[in-house]
């Protein structure tokens, strides 16, 4: 029998899509695929053919060929990076020309040795006119008539809000040294914004380990550690990021929440019993299937200290700071359920086959898949194919 590549297996149904396949789109904007944390582009991968969308499968490819053909780019912004930055990063990689983080913005808040305009950190919106023969830009014609969709993962959804707002309201401290993107008034050039696991109300992953165990040494902790994103990840930092980044009335907002623990239980309950055999009914317990590296987190128990509470039990209640308390428990083993939904304080409803523009429409939260199953990563977790259908079908039918 006959067996297809699955790049052969694309290219028949772009092929089939071309030659007549019905259209169900009633726009056909491009697609841009916004990675997370220590994310990385198409071609940076040290093992080479492992995909950020997709692992060793191709989400953006999927996306293309599903009721296409459809144009979907995938960007590669700062891996350890605040959402200003990457934010920069990713409107230069889209339209075109320089990154500039800002004068204003580099002088209070960038980190030691930043340049306002880093060098080779550009992209050409023509390609009849690049002598440095940098990148092409994805889409240099963008602009109110030529929207586009984003979809990110986790900080990559916050991200894409950043980018909003700076597209449609500027720097909030006026002019930044002559940088398009901080002039403001670009409205309506994102069509809809599209969060998958994202931390919109931060994650306590980086309190449980970073404030519980100061003393822990991780690659986890070392990454968490790092003074450029860390902030706006925490749930006090992502408290004011959510004042400053509004949700903006021109543009769809959708959100997807992830959750790979399961409350406590005697038995039976598809968590890691090896890891947490005696449970409480009270807390969250990794499934057996969750990436193995951050079932260490994700428990009542950060695995290997001291009787220090994870993720899954993690709790505070200090004066001026948020409160964390048990609806924070469940999670993916990187980023808490709850927060993913929306973004506390802005206006968000279940999605219910009507989008509304302007207000989060929740997608619902997909048990049993973790923080990178979502993603189709090589693991015992679900395919999250069906999900980038759905989320297609609603784009693309705005």
């Amino acid at each position: 029998m006959l067996r297809l590549t699955k790049s052969c297996a694309y290219a028949l149904l772009a092929l089939a899509a071309l030659l007549g396949t019905p259209a169900r789109a009633t726009n056909n904007d491009p697609v841009v695929l916004v990675h997370g944390v220590l994310g990385f582009g198409p071609e940076s991968h040290p093992l080479g053919s492992f995909l950020y969308w997709g692992g060793y499968g191709n989400i953006a490819a999927h996306l293309t060929v599903y009721h296409g053909p459809h144009t979907v780019f995938t960007a590669q912004v700062g891996a350890i990076a605040s959402n200003w930055d990457r934010a920069a990063e990713l409107y230069a990689q889209v339209k075109g020309g320089c990154v500039d983080y800002g004068a204003h913005h580099v002088a209070r808040y960038g980190y030691p040795g930043q340049a306002q305009k880093p060098a080779g950190k550009c992209w050409a919106a023509d390609p009849d006119n690049n002598p440095d023969n940098y990148p092409l830009a994805f889409y240099p014609q963008w602009d109110a008539a030529h929207p586009v969709h984003m979809i990110g993962h986790s900080q990559g959804g916050t991200t894409i809000r950043a980018l909003v707002q700076l597209l449609e309201h500027g720097s909030p401290d006026g002019d930044e040294g002559g940088g398009e993107l901080y002039k403001g008034g670009k409205v309506g050039w994102i069509r809809s914004v599209v969060t998958i696991s994202a931390p919109h109300d931060g994650t306590t992953l980086r309190d449980a380990v970073l404030d519980v165990l100061p003393n822990l040494r991780s690659p986890l902790r070392d990454i968490l550690d790092n003074e450029l994103a860390h902030w706006e990840l925490a749930p006090d930092g992502a408290r004011e990021f959510n004042r400053w980044a509004l949700t903006s009335p021109s543009a769809y907002y959708f959100s997807v929440g992830t959750q790979a623990t399961e409350a406590g239980a005697w038995c039976c309950n598809g968590t890691d019993r090896v890891l947490a055999p005696v449970q409480n009914v009270e807390f969250q317990y990794p499934r057996a299937d969750m990436i193995p590296y951050f079932k260490l987190f994700a428990g009542e128990w950060i695995v290997g200290s001291l009787a220090q509470p994870g993720m899954g039990s993690y709790t505070q209640n200090a004066p001026g700071r948020v409160r964390i308390d048990s609806a924070w428990f469940p999670n993916d083993g990187v980023v808490n359920t709850v927060s993913m939904r929306a973004p506390s304080g802005h206006p968000v409803r279940d999605y219910d086959g009507k989008a509304v523009k302007g207000t989060w429409n929740f997608l619902g939260n997909y048990r049993g898949y973790d923080h990178f199953d979502i993603l189709n990563w090589p693991n015992n977790g679900p395919s999250a194919d069906p999900i980038y259908e759905r989320i297609s079908d609603i784009i693309f039918g705005l």
